[in-house]
């Protein structure tokens, strides 16, 4: 269903923002993405001026990551940019390196990406990039055995609403596990 029909309005700013994730001969996984955003009018910048519709950011990024979601390689593109210095951020990313996606990884890229050595856009990228690799290796994950706490619990009750330990995935899924309203 999508949403309501909006007012009548004006396009300002479009981004367009695309990810895919790829298994390698290797044994690895690539998960990249491209995003681009245009103006709907001229935009006048200090160094030039980028026409409408034109890309003022057009960037790409690579993780490369194995099956626990360690990264091994981080490769990033800038091919259009506000300001001709803005390529030579892409090069800091390589921070993340040996990082692991899961539980902390926002907290564990923000603290290795210093804001005045790297680029906003692309760091603000390898969040949702995280969650295709996630998504990537999915098959692979529900073909094993759930993972547990200490406790024998399922390390993915309560990491969202539908895992939620008071909802019926986990009813079905994990009996033992749920703690929600009696079954009907």
């Amino acid at each position: 269903m999508p949403l309501p029909p909006p007012l009548p309005r004006d396009e300002l700013h479009f981004r367009h923002v695309e990810m895919r994730g790829y298994r390698r001969l290797d044994g690895l996984y690539d998960i990249e993405a491209h995003f681009t955003d245009t103006k709907s009018n001229n935009l006048s910048l200090s160094e030039k001026t980028v026409p409408a519709g034109v890309p003022i950011h057009d960037m790409w990024l690579r993780l490369v990551v194995d099956e626990e979601l360690t990264v091994h390689d981080v490769i990033a593109v800038t091919d259009a940019s506000p300001f001709p210095i803005c390529p030579e951020a892409t090069q800091s990313l390589a921070a993340i390196k040996g990082l692991r996606i899961g539980a902390g990884w926002s907290r564990a890229v923000k603290e290795r990406l210093n804001r005045s050595d790297n680029c906003t856009h692309l760091a603000e990228l390898l969040m949702p990039l995280a969650t295709t690799a996630y998504q990537t290796l999915a098959p692979l994950r529900h073909s094993r055995p759930a993972r547990l706490d200490a406790n024998g619990r399922p390390v993915q009750i309560d990491t969202c609403y539908a895992y939620s330990s008071k909802r019926e995935v986990v009813m079905r899924r994990y009996p033992r596990h749920y703690d929600g309203p009696a079954a009907k």
